[in-house]
């Protein structure tokens, strides 16, 4: 099923994850999907999740030591060896592996929600975003719903948690945007549960967390984007040896987008 411009609700409670919406790999095109393969399973809803046996994603490729469980709502790529893929990180890629299309969700504007809780280590990210599908050239856009660093989780001195919550547009290759993201220090425990979310219209972009607004991105995005959710590790980062053998988590239990207004 696709689900274009509609409203969309996923529990990750049918027992098995959708791979008509979800493919639980990351950017397979510039490896495979075997080598890109998240870990994941479904425990009250998608838990995606990096233990320490986990390979390093595109080692060869990837500058910074890398380890990644994401799943995505779309996929494509051109054929082994052209340049035709999703979020080319570094100039010069190659498809290593041909993508058989999947069109899953696929909003343009509307209301985007994630309700998540994360397990962060020092040296671990997650971030749940909408990115464009790069089927035409400068369809690359990102509009980040969340985005938490497990190095910036800290404690305030009244005793509650706190951690910098990145929200905002990211340009990366898109002429036409500008780079809006910011990550303040917020008062919130990312691993107590959480709704993170976009209200994204054709003349602004809205972000809020558990219903209170955040920030208003006065520009806008025309093409359709999917979604992509994951949790990361950066091996080559400082951080306590406990937390070398910890097991970054990231729990969705609720996804849900409206369509845009009549």
């Amino acid at each position: 099923m696709t689900h274009r411009d509609s409203d969309f609700r996923e529990r990750f409670d049918g027992g098995t994850l959708d791979e008509d919406v979800w493919l639980p790999a990351y950017l397979p095109a510039w490896s495979s999907r075997a080598a890109s393969a998240a870990t994941f399973e479904l425990d009250e809803g998608l838990v995606l999740s990096i233990p320490p046996h986990q390979a390093l994603w595109c080692p060869d490729l990837h500058r910074e030591p890398l380890r990644v469980s994401a799943v995505q709502s779309a996929n494509w790529s051109g054929p082994v060896g052209s340049a035709y893929g999703q979020q080319a990180f570094r100039s010069g890629l190659v498809v290593r592996e041909e993508q058989e299309p999947l069109w899953g969700y696929l909003p343009r504007y509307g209301c985007i929600a994630v309700t998540c809780r994360a397990d962060l280590t020092r040296r671990a990210m997650f971030s749940a975003w909408l990115v464009g599908l790069e089927s035409e050239p400068g369809d690359c856009g990102e509009i980040c719903i969340v985005e938490v660093f497990g190095d910036t989780v800290g404690t305030l001195p009244d005793g509650s948690r706190s951690a910098a919550v990145g929200q905002g547009v990211k340009a990366l290759d898109d002429p036409r945007l500008r780079q809006d993201f910011f990550a303040p220090p917020t008062p919130l425990d990312v691993a107590q549960q959480h709704t993170y979310a976009v209200d994204w219209q054709q003349d602004t972009i809205r972000f809020s967390v558990d219903g209170t607004p955040t920030r208003t991105v006065r520009q806008s995005i025309a093409y359709p984007m999917q979604l992509i959710l994951g949790i990361f590790d950066f091996p080559g980062k400082a951080a306590p040896e406990h937390a070398s053998a910890a097991t970054p988590k990231l729990l969705v239990s609720e996804v849900v987008g409206s369509g845009p207004a009549p």
